[in-house]
């Protein structure tokens, strides 16, 4: 047994052996020829693109790159473009005008009957839903409401509530009215960044 006092020097004990970290292995540059289509699923593996022209970094043409190179570029569909804006704004008086007409030719000898309007009303919404998609508004998420309201001498107010950008967002209301039935569209643009 060792006795140490003041001053004493501690024994030695053996100095933990450091391993250095494992070598990685060396990633291919992407000048190599076979190299770059596994780069470029690398990268673009969970991310969605549009790309309109993407120019190989060979002088062969991209027949001579072969299958591999191909299969690549047909997974690009679209790219980050950090839009904060909507290419083409939500124009509300062309949408209405459409959904005004879709109500009218569907509705126009139709009486009041509360079965036949649960299925119309879906009906409607998905008629209504890929005419607005027509206009070709991108990053909008549309949001489609249709009411029929029996009229019997009743007052009727509608309200919806929505966290809104004043800025892109719109609504658009379209209304038809018979002698049995008041019909409410209500389409909903909300802009996605």
């Amino acid at each position: 047994m060792e006795r140490r006092g003041r001053g004493a020097k501690p024994s030695p004990s053996p100095a933990p052996q450091l391993q250095p970290p494992p070598r990685k292995d060396r990633k291919p540059s992407m000048f190599e020829r076979e190299a770059y289509t596994q780069i470029l699923k690398e990268r673009l593996r969970d991310s969605i693109h549009d790309v309109q022209y993407v120019e190989p970094p060979f002088d062969d043409s991209i027949a001579d790159l072969g299958k591999e190179w191909r299969s690549a570029l047909a997974k690009l569909k679209f790219a980050n473009s950090y839009r904060m804006e909507p290419l083409k704004k939500f124009q509300a008086h062309s949408v209405e005008t459409k959904v005004q007409q879709i109500l009218t030719e569907n509705l126009k000898d139709v009486k009041y009957d509360d079965k036949v309007f649960s299925r119309m009303s879906l009906d409607l919404a998905d008629r209504i839903l890929s005419a607005v998609k027509e206009f070709g508004y991108q990053r909008y998420k549309f949001i489609i409401k249709v009411l029929f309201i029996q009229k019997t001498g009743q007052a009727i107010h509608i309200a919806s509530r929505w966290i809104w950008d004043a800025a892109w967002d719109s609504w658009v209301a379209a209304k038809h009215e018979t002698e049995t039935h008041v019909a409410l569209a209500l389409v909903f643009a909300l802009f996605r960044e």
